[in-house]
């Protein structure tokens, strides 16, 4: 009779018994992935949280340009930000320049985008014009825009003095001088959302316009039930850019009056908030206002950034829904219409 005595398998470590060239081999696998995005998070915290938080602790003290860090005084600056009038100002002037220009240039670069992806002739000839106008500098922009709505020798009042029509205040009325430099925002950017909409138009598979069109969906019918909902992540990106840019347009508004001695207009009529920001950094000398303004501007893009994303998902969802529903009731009136019976024909008379 035998018995058998259990045996102990030693079971090796991870590694034991391995080669340099495999351990070397095993930790390039493992770590190699870190060291490639590195760089970005070491770029991005020099150049964007650093900056970010030293900012927050400039708004804190009595910081002058010239003289440096002052007393500690907390949340004093934001709170004198939140009741000074001229900040409230360059808000407004802010929020309307951003919807006269978003807004027209967010539908003119949809429209463009669905012209350029269609069959055209020398289609890329047009798709690089539509760019030319964002190659241009925006001090070059701003030169150019200023001379074209100039008060007295302006090109558009001769052209509406030409009409019959009054010439046009440009840079003293406000509501004028919001759409002249909504003007020069959307030419400069309309043709470049356009290449980023049409990007997302052409990996739209041809098939699904095909069987649309097969089944008598017209191009504006396909437009609306396939381009749109396909390409609706990349319209919520144009989307996003388009408010955090025109939240801190600074260049056109700085040079649209080159002569005024107050940046903004002689009224402040068109005073941005981050131009208030550079007129209250370097003309006042009060960086940690500035600093202030600068936090404050950043939490509003922030906010709108999130209100954006929440209500873009809700409609996408709602439009899933629909979708869905639409799709449900089809295939039930399919079946329905292959379960029918087929009346027989009725047999001729003797």
């Amino acid at each position: 009779m035998s018995t058998d005595t259990p045996r102990l398998i030693v079971v090796p470590r991870a590694g034991r018994g391995l080669t340099y060239r495999q351990r070397l081999n095993r930790a390039d696998v493992r770590y190699s992935p870190y060291l490639y995005v590195a760089p970005f998070f070491i770029l991005f915290g020099l150049v964007g949280l650093f900056p970010l938080g030293y900012t927050f602790v400039v708004s804190l003290n009595n910081w002058d340009l010239l003289q440096g860090p002052g007393e500690w005084i907390g949340l004093k600056n934001f709170s004198d930000e939140l009741v000074d009038p001229l900040f409230w100002n360059s808000l407004f002037n802010t929020f309307s320049i951003f919807l006269l220009s978003s807004v027209p240039q967010l539908i003119a670069a949809l429209v463009i985008a669905a012209i350029l992806d269609q069959n055209l002739r020398g289609k890329t000839f047009w798709r690089m014009s539509v760019l030319l106008p964002y190659v241009v500098t925006p001090v070059a922009v701003s030169l150019i825009f200023s001379n074209l709505f100039g008060e007295q020798y302006g090109l558009v009042n001769n052209m509406l003095q030409g009409i019959g029509l009054d010439p046009v205040l440009w840079k003293t009325d406000l509501l004028p001088s919001h759409l002249a430099i909504a003007t020069m925002v959307n030419w400069r950017w309309t043709g470049y959302n356009a290449l980023i909409l049409l990007a997302a138009m052409q990996a739209v598979p041809r098939d699904i316009h095909e069987s649309a069109s097969l089944d008598g969906a017209g191009p504006l019918r396909r437009f609306f039930s396939i381009t749109l909902p396909s390409i609706r992540p990349t319209f919520i990106f144009v989307i996003i850019t388009a408010t955090i840019g025109g939240l801190q347009i600074f260049t056109e508004p700085k040079l649209f009056n080159a002569s005024s001695s107050i940046p903004g207009g002689p009224f402040r009529q068109y005073q941005t908030t981050v131009l208030y920001l550079w007129d209250m950094a370097f003309n006042r000398g009060d960086f940690g206002k500035a600093a202030a303004i600068a936090w404050i501007l950043f939490l509003i893009i922030v906010g709108i950034g999130v209100i954006n994303f929440f209500l873009s998902r809700r409609i996408a969802s709602a439009e899933t829904h629909v979708a869905s529903a639409r799709t449900r009731r089809r295939l039930a009136a399919r079946r329905i219409a292959v379960k029918a019976p087929v009346a027989p024909n009725p047999e001729p008379l003797p």
